[in-house]
């Protein structure tokens, strides 16, 4: 990783920062500065000059100003899970809302008010009560912000769409410090972009979301099938998925079992191939739904159950603890999955180097592709698939052999892709057309020009970043 010089303050502009701030500024001599400097992927090894522990959006706008009045580049961390590390810079101002984590429900109960540095964990434990929930990911851990602004793939998509489609509204710091809102009446080209353009065009401190009524329990659906038999049971699980209700979403998951003493440890070691689904209605009903995938021949172990959502949000939690690992995490979407395609994802998935790696194929359909191209910054939906490679290992020596892994399969199946990726499974942000790519053209053009109007000095450019027009 580069490093930068740390700026030099003289005591009196860092005495007057500290006086705008109702929260903490951090250096690198604070007891608390490496603790907090730490996120997710255990790669990540920046060093911010100053740490801005933000309490409310005016602390954000003040730590914007200190920022570009020092000419400080500015990383925004919310819940820091984005693989490639964008939520800590070096050398430059990390801007802090984990402290900003609230979350009120309306009264209404169709919208919650999330704080900006709010993670999926707060929003299910303030909403799941009232028997709601809007959509979130698959790690409860994850961060609202990186999430929704990003996209968010999720377990309701199918009923409900993308975490982006469910955002109604966000208060925003402009790049010049101010607080603005993005709504349907205000500022709409801004609201626009936010469904799915990143964090290129402010630091969102609160976002108003969609609420969705949610069973008491749920039905998720886990089997796990032999790794050898992946190329016999994906396409029973492409061709039942075809016709499969938008109630249930799902992936199917390569992964190797852990040493847990919650599973048998006949298990242990063994890789499989997992159906990891929940249906987003009656349990009843989603067990019925779902049997068939429990029933392409006997699984070497089965994880299906009723369970309350937030249960299910958190299923993959412990499985992705925070600085402990070191991953790279790359994404394309397929055109298509035919038993070819299936065959080659296999081989390669077969050659990974370590055993805590993840890779998924996602299904898409139901709202989430209802929504037309041009309706949210995320841009088209037509993708029926989309292949995840979530590199993950232990040792330093060991980076090469999983990155090379990663991209190897990437290129690979370039042939078999739209060209486009998911932004919140970008690798390291690397290639100099990544971003573009991800959006197509169209969609990057429009971006560049809300770019344009609310950031025209890219001062928010640790994310995946969208040049000004």
């Amino acid at each position: 990783m580069s490093r930068h010089q740390p700026t030099r303050f003289d005591e009196t502009a860092l005495t007057a920062f500290r006086g705008q701030m109702r929260g903490e500024i951090l250096t690198p001599s604070d007891p608390n500065y490496d603790a907090t400097r730490v996120i997710w992927n255990g790669m990540i090894d920046r060093r911010p000059t100053l740490i801005a522990r933000c309490c409310n959006s005016a602390d954000v706008a003040a730590s914007v100003r200190f920022a570009r009045t020092h000419d400080l580049v500015i990383s925004i961390r919310s819940g820091g899970h984005n693989v490639a590390g964008y939520a800590v810079c070096d050398g430059g101002l990390m801007i802090d809302l984990s402290l900003m984590n609230g979350v009120r429900v309306s009264p209404s109960l169709d919208r919650a008010h999330v704080a900006g540095g709010a993670v999926w964990n707060d929003v299910d434990a303030a909403t799941t009560p009232f028997g709601c929930a809007s959509p979130g990911g698959l790690i409860s851990a994850t961060g609202v912000a990186g999430l929704t602004l990003s996209g968010g793939i999720g377990w309701l998509r199918g009923r409900h769409g993308l975490c982006a489609d469910n955002l109604l509204a966000a208060d925003v710091i402009t790049a010049d410090g101010q607080l603005i809102r993005a709504s349907d009446t205000e500022n709409t080209d801004l609201l626009w972009a936010l469904r799915g353009g990143g964090g290129n065009f402010g630091v969102v401190v609160g976002f108003e979301l969609a609420l969705h009524a949610i069973e008491p329990e749920l039905m998720f659906c886990g089997p796990a099938y032999p790794e050898e038999r992946a190329n016999e049971i994906l396409p029973l699980w492409r061709d039942f998925m075809a016709h499969a209700p938008d109630r249930l979403s799902g992936l199917a998951e390569f992964s190797t079992i852990p040493q847990d003493p919650s599973i048998p440890e006949a298990a242990w070691g063994r890789r499989i191939v997992a159906l990891a689904h929940v249906y987003d209605g009656p349990a009843d009903e989603g067990e019925q739904v779902v049997a068939p995938l429990r029933n392409f021949g006997a699984p070497l172990i089965d994880f299906s159950g009723r369970m309350p959502y937030r249960t299910i949000q958190m299923l993959y939690d412990g499985l992705f603890p925070k600085g402990r690992d070191r991953c790279y995490w790359k994404s394309t979407y397929l055109k298509g999955l035919d038993n070819g395609i299936i065959r080659e994802i296999t081989s390669h998935i077969g050659e990974r180097p370590s055993e805590l790696t993840f890779a998924s194929i996602w299904k898409f359909g139901g709202a989430m592709q209802r929504v037309s191209a041009d309706s949210t910054g995320f841009g088209d939906r037509s993708m029926p698939y989309m292949l995840s490679l979530d590199a993950i290992w232990s040792n330093p020596e060991d980076d090469e052999a999983n990155i090379g892994w990663a991209r190897k399969i990437w290129c690979a199946m370039q042939r078999h892709s739209t060209g486009r990726l998911y932004l919140n499974f970008p690798g390291h942000g690397e290639g100099t057309s990544l971003v573009r790519d991800a959006f197509g053209a169209a969609t990057y053009a429009k971006l560049q020009q809300v770019k344009r109007r609310y950031d025209p000095d890219n001062v928010f450019r640790m994310n995946q970043n969208v040049l000004p027009a």
